[in-house]
């Protein structure tokens, strides 16, 4: 009976730990997670003091002229350095080529929380500098508070059911069978415990790092229309359908462009040397060809004479 009861508790107790992840209230999932596209605004930020406990992430993208993009990704890399490796360091970079004046690349970081903010608003300044500008701008975040709080509890309680099995442990009147059952608990329990130290430390590295992105493709940084103007959408489907067919036909000049030149050289020279080739009088097989014989014309009937 003693051993099912402890059973039940042990359940009951990994059930709670288990469910390490807190739901989040209304309130701060408004204030966690934005996104916005923009053109010419100032950098979209929460201030942590105004959210405590909450694991932000930062994803800006830019798009600006193609030439530029190297440069800017260069200086953003720059300003991380220039903090240090204890308040900002790169975690990942890409530059890809994908065509002539078609670029992608991103550029990864871990910064100090307290500088996160206000190191995406220089990362917009620079992009602007570079004639770019901000499409697209995402915070997100978790209640890394709470979770802790929870695992924490559980935690406890697991504890406080691990001195129990252990003091039980420590009895030298137990059955083999029951000091069996109580060990196999233990094991469990520990377990458990350690599951959530590894949860715990992560949660409180989230809010020690903050990770933010940077995006970057290339395109029309500044225009002097609203991108949404109808007259605006139209020029880029008129640039984007001349340049497809443009490419097209360059394509198909450099596929068919040297044979069909070579056969048109073959051709002239053909012509060129027409007049001198000797006149083939011979079949196929070699014979010589027989002269065709004068044509004769019988005398009529009455115009014989007779011997």
């Amino acid at each position: 009976m003693r051993i099912a009861l402890i059973s039940a508790a042990t359940i009951a107790l990994v059930s709670i730990s288990a469910c390490s992840r807190a739901p989040e209230s209304p309130q701060s999932e408004s204030a966690q997670s934005e996104s916005l596209q923009t053109s010419d605004i100032a950098a979209p930020g929460i201030n942590i003091t105004a959210a405590p406990g909450v694991a932000f992430a930062y994803r800006y993208a830019f798009r600006l002229p193609p030439k530029n993009i190297a440069s800017a990704q260069e200086n953003h890399a720059s300003a991380c350095e220039k903090l240090g490796v204890a308040r900002c360091r790169i975690t990942g970079m890409r530059y890809q080529l994908i065509g002539e004046n078609d670029i992608r690349a991103m550029l990864a970081f871990k910064l100090d929380p307290t500088l996160a903010r206000a190191f995406g608003k220089e990362g917009i300044a620079a992009i602007e500098k570079a004639d770019g500008k901000l499409i697209d701008a995402e915070i997100t975040g978790t209640d890394a508070g709470a979770e802790i709080a929870q695992l924490s509890t559980g935690k406890a309680r697991v504890a406080d059911e691990l001195a129990r099995i252990d003091k039980q442990l420590a009895r030298g009147d137990l059955p083999a069978s029951e000091r069996a059952e109580l060990q196999r608990q233990r094991g469990e329990l520990v377990a458990t415990i350690a599951a959530a130290s590894a949860n715990l430390a992560d949660q409180r590295a989230s809010l020690a790092t903050t990770p933010m992105t940077f995006d970057y493709e290339s395109g029309a940084g500044i225009r002097g229309f609203d991108a949404s103007a109808p007259l605006t959408s139209a020029l880029d489907t008129f640039l984007s359908s001349a340049q497809t067919t443009l490419a097209f036909v360059l394509g198909f000049i450099a596929i068919f462009g040297p044979p069909m030149l070579a056969a048109l050289l073959l051709w002239l020279l053909w012509r060129q040397l027409r007049p001198f080739l000797p006149t083939r009088l011979r079949r196929t097989d070699g014979t010589p060809v027989a002269p065709r014989p004068a044509a004769t014309m019988a005398p009529p009937p009455g115009d014989r004479s007779d011997a």
